[in-house]
């Protein structure tokens, strides 16, 4: 089965989205400062931002853990 995502990139904002799922969710942050994931009010991964993305270093790889389904953050 075929799923589609979206991927967005504002070079004006030096912004970066992948969108999984339309649904309704919100964003929160992550334990790495650029990267913020959208979920689901049930802890559902929709997607994730990537902020000052020109900023990130060459040499190595951005690292973040994207944690579906850990629950709301309060």
């Amino acid at each position: 089965m075929a799923e589609r995502v979206k991927v967005w990139f504002d070079p004006e904002a030096d912004f970066l989205e992948v969108i999984f799922s339309d649904a309704l969710g919100y964003m929160r942050e992550t334990e790495n400062d650029a990267v913020m994931e959208r979920v689901d009010l049930d802890g559902n991964l929709l997607g994730f931002s990537i902020l000052a993305i020109s900023q990130l270093a060459k040499s190595k790889p951005l690292m973040a853990e994207l944690l579906s389904g850990r629950g709301s953050v309060a």
